[in-house]
């Protein structure tokens, strides 16, 4: 069976979270950032643990990187580059057995990382540029170079099912495949486009586990499906009770519940640099609502621009060669788009400001919501808040979610007529209202210079992440002079790493006019202490925005951003 409309995450440690708890990574923060320790309730297990308590033996051959602090001696029987099916106690013992295939990883697209090929390389001419990429001979090598590496990966999975075949297990096993983000290349891995998010899956159920399957074989899915119902789908599949926390629906087995109306994604920081998107894609529609539209798509993260492709483009960029489509993912971003997958797979047309799909529109915008507040989207918080996790962001009266999102919209709105509400909420008692206030008068820019004495009383903030917030506020306005050394007082001092990584990413968006706070950020750089196993350094922002200071790499050219709405 292939599922025509498969979603995850767009980055694969947040992906592989929700693969192993069955929960989405937003819900317990800062699992949905990527390289992030998830604050996880003590309860919680990898549902292959519920596995091994009916009898499976359970390997991982071997990526992890859970963004959480699972618990892989409860999962897994064994969990490594040897760990094999064909390792478990009894030879008739079920078994369910994970194997990440990695030849595909971003990492392909590198110059030193090409592989020896045993067939003729994919031709360049053949192949299909999408419409948002530039056609450069650099983005055409790169599109190369993964094809070849999916022939690669397909040699890998043949002899993967070759091996259950000579165990002679093929009839007796179900086997799904699948990919634990979207494409590589630019504008799909990290966004929330369908080139970054949708995902193949393939289900194959032996005629002895046939009545397990939702079709007949050979069918094809248009049921919107993802990550999050993976772990209920086997777990029904294997017969084991579902438990009522995971989030997502069995599509299979003996407990296969109703279809998904709608599945979810989200994208927050990525690596060193912050931004937050949500979205909704049904069996038609793709709906994005963009939390941070001043912050351009396309950020210089040091691992992507690795990738000769996006070294192309930013090339381009700099000599103002973009097309239309090709500058739009460059620049700031419009605040909610909307995509018939149908009849524009590339999400190139954005309907949302289109008279003809407001209804759908609206449907969407509704759903998006009703989903961020079920889940207590931990995204709405400041990585590094005491509200941030499974267990503290639910704690009843802790803070207003519903409230929470409708200012997050607001303040994503760009609309100065918007102003009043922000200064209102700029002197409310919860932290995340008063760190989405500050955000948007950000995003309002100098547009927002009516709130300036209500953003200064913010620079002192009991909360780093809000007084950070107000700093960029007030950066925006044209007072720098007053922003600059609130920042260089939160890289210095002993804050929390987010605050620290926060303060970074605003002193590296501020470019030239953060010169002054050059020989502090050097400082803040040279002293910054070592993090936790698997979260990103603050270091390497700051490293970023000093090196473009003293001209030893190049600041990224973008397309002017639109203006406010009047």
């Amino acid at each position: 069976m292939l599922y025509e409309r498969c979603f995850a995450q767009p980055v694969c440690a947040p992906a592989r979270f929700t693969l192993i708890t069955g929960l989405y990574a937003a819900t317990a923060g800062p699992a949905q950032h990527m390289r992030a320790q998830g604050k996880i309730p003590s309860w919680l297990q990898g549902f292959p643990a519920l596995l091994r308590e009916a009898g499976y033996y359970t390997t991982n051959n071997a990526k992890t990187d859970y963004n959480s602090p699972i618990s892989l001696k409860s999962a897994w029987d064994e969990s490594g580059k040897t760990a094999h099916w064909r390792k478990r106690p009894a030879p008739g013992q079920p078994f369910f057995s994970v194997f990440n295939h990695e030849v595909t990883h971003e990492s392909c697209l590198f110059p030193e990382q090409e592989q020896p090929l045993d067939f003729p390389a994919t031709d360049p001419a053949r192949v299909r540029i999408p419409a948002y990429q530039p056609d450069t001979p650099e983005m055409r090598a790169d599109w190369v170079r993964f094809y070849n590496h999916i022939r690669l990966m397909d040699g890998q999975m043949a002899a993967k099912l070759r091996e259950l075949e000579r165990d002679g297990l093929t009839g007796n096993t179900i086997v799904f495949y699948y990919g634990d983000n979207g494409g590589i290349l630019p504008r799909s891995k990290r966004f929330l486009q369908a080139s970054g998010t949708h995902v193949p899956l393939i289900v194959y159920y032996p005629p002895k586990w046939r009545h397990l399957a939702p079709a007949a074989p050979g069918s094809r899915i248009k049921t919107p499906v993802s990550f999050v119902d993976f772990a209920p789908t086997v777990l029904s599949l294997a017969g084991v009770k579902i438990p009522a926390y995971l989030q997502g629906r069995a599509f299979a087995g003996l407990a296969q519940a109703a279809p998904n109306e709608f599945v979810f994604a989200t994208r927050d920081r990525m690596d060193e640099r912050y931004d937050m998107m949500r979205s909704i894609i049904d069996a038609r529609w793709l709906y994005i609502r963009n939390f941070r539209p001043d912050v351009p798509y396309v950020q210089p993260l040091e691992y992507m621009f690795q990738a000769r492709g996006y070294q192309s483009w930013a090339r381009l960029a700099a000599a103002g060669q973009l097309t239309p489509e090709t500058a739009r993912y460059w620049g700031a971003k419009l605040p909610e788009e909307l995509y018939d997958l149908e009849n524009d797979p590339d999400n190139v047309v954005n309907l949302a400001d289109m008279p003809a799909h407001r209804a759908t529109l609206e449907t969407m915008r509704a759903r998006l919501r009703q989903r961020m507040v079920d889940i207590n989207d931990n995204g709405l918080l400041p990585e590094g808040s005491p509200l941030e996790g499974y267990d503290a962001s639910r704690i009843p009266g802790a803070w207003p979610v519903g409230r929470v999102v409708d200012l997050a919209v607001l303040a994503s709105e760009r609309n100065a007529a918007n102003l009043p509400k922000l200064i209102a909420a700029l002197n409310d008692e919860s932290e995340p209202v008063r760190w989405w206030a500050a955000q948007g008068c950000t995003v309002l820019g100098p547009a927002a210079a009516p709130a300036e004495a209500a953003i200064r009383r913010r620079l002192e903030d009991r909360s780093g992440s809000v007084a950070v917030a107000a700093a960029e506020a007030l950066a925006r306005i044209g007072r720098v002079e007053a922003a600059l050394p609130v920042l260089e007082r939160l890289v210095l001092e002993p804050n929390p790493p987010g605050v620290i990584q926060q303060a970074g990413n605003v002193l590296d968006r501020l470019g030239e006019l953060a010169r002054p706070s050059l020989a502090a950020m050097k400082r803040a750089a040279a002293s910054a202490q070592p993090t936790k196993p698997g979260t990103y350094a603050p270091q390497y922002i700051l490293n970023h925005a000093i090196a473009v200071l003293e001209g030893r790499t190049t600041a990224l050219v973008y397309p002017p951003a639109p203006g406010p709405s009047p």
